[in-house]
């Protein structure tokens, strides 16, 4: 006797088409989105209704209903402010919030003092977090929130000035987000000229003051780093990127000193005079650093880096108080590169 299917063991019908995880959670994202400006609205005393909503999202009257039932569902007590039928919450309820220690909030803090600073003020930051943290949380609370916020600062970081790119990294976000392709128009020092690059996206990070976003290009293998501040023009691409799962951004990078990973590993030991030795030891320089100090007041610092580029430009900076111990190649293009500056300063 044959076995009957039922729904639990019907195999699955191939003709109807399965949305890929990316596009459920984009979906999810955008009406969470949605829902939380919804109760943005009705939090204030503006004349919101149904309606004024429903065309300040450019949605339909009936999607609005539905993301009131989630603020009804989640507790929140609103009502129409009758005769207009102006939506509203009820004055005196209030959002609850974790409990949150004083460290957790000086962390909470600092992470909006940081996100103000120039060059990482690439997004809203976490500014409207803690001013939502602050209008719900006790008296206590808030005068704690008030009180770092006064005390702490981030000034003078000598960040890339991201401050016309703001948009440049909101399309990489995007794309990141939605896992798609960016094409873009990207100037490079190198180049004589710039050049429409298509590329898959894997990470966006700051290094050493500037934002970078790694990737691959179309069509070609190896992993590359694109520095922001050098798109003249960027756009999301309708096509799927090809994010492999296990990439390791700190084993892309390797020992690089920065950005750009040399093709031979070298250690590097500089000795530094007492003069400087404090203030090159207040600052770990590279992961793979070592210190030794000396009776004497000196410094050693070690390291073993992929590529003496980068490297080179930082020891250039302590001229006049910093031996190069080796490796011997270090020592020839720091001396060839003073001879070059003094030549051109005669």
């Amino acid at each position: 006797m044959a076995k009957k299917k039922t729904k639990e063991n019907r195999p699955p019908d191939k003709t109807v088409p399965r949305r890929p995880d990316r596009d459920r959670r984009v979906r999810q994202a955008d009406r969470m989105a949605r829902v939380l400006r919804v109760l943005e609205f009705i939090q204030t005393r503006g004349r919101w209704t149904t309606k004024a909503i429903a065309e300040e999202l450019e949605c339909s009257e009936r999607t609005v209903y539905r993301d009131l039932e989630v603020l009804a569902f989640a507790g929140v007590p609103f009502f129409k402010d009758e005769p207009q039928g102006f939506l509203r919450v009820r004055s005196d309820y209030r959002f609850p919030v974790m409990p949150l220690g004083e460290d957790e909030i000086w962390g909470q803090t600092l992470a909006t003092v940081l996100t103000q600073a120039p060059g990482l003020d690439v997004t809203s930051g976490a500014t409207p977090v803690t001013r939502k943290m602050a209008a719900v949380s006790q008296e206590q609370t808030q005068e704690l929130i008030d009180d770092a916020l006064r005390l702490m600062a981030a000034l003078d970081l000598k960040l890339v000035d991201h401050s016309h790119h703001h948009e440049t990294i909101r399309t990489i976000q995007s794309a990141l987000i939605q896992r798609n392709q960016i094409v873009g128009q990207y100037e490079s020092p190198y180049e004589p000229k710039p050049r429409k690059l298509t590329i898959h996206p894997y990470r966006l990070c700051l290094i050493k003051r500037a934002w970078y976003v790694i990737g691959r290009l179309d069509g070609e293998s190896d992993v590359k780093t694109f520095r922001v501040a050098r798109f003249r023009s960027i756009q999301v691409n309708s096509l799927d990127a090809n994010i492999p799962r296990d990439f390791d951004l700190r084993k892309h990078f390797g020992n690089a000193w920065a950005v750009f990973r040399g093709d031979t590993s070298h250690d590097v030991e500089l000795r530094f005079d007492p003069e400087a030795a404090k203030v090159v030891t207040e600052t770990v320089w590279h992961h793979t650093q070592e210190t030794t100090k000396h009776k004497d007041g000196r410094v050693t610092l070690s390291f073993t880096v992929d590529g003496l580029n980068e490297i080179l430009h930082w020891i250039l900076t302590w001229t006049g108080k910093v031996t190069i111990v080796g490796p011997e190649e270090l020592k020839t293009r720091f001396r060839e590169t003073l001879e070059m500056g003094l030549s051109m300063n005669h």
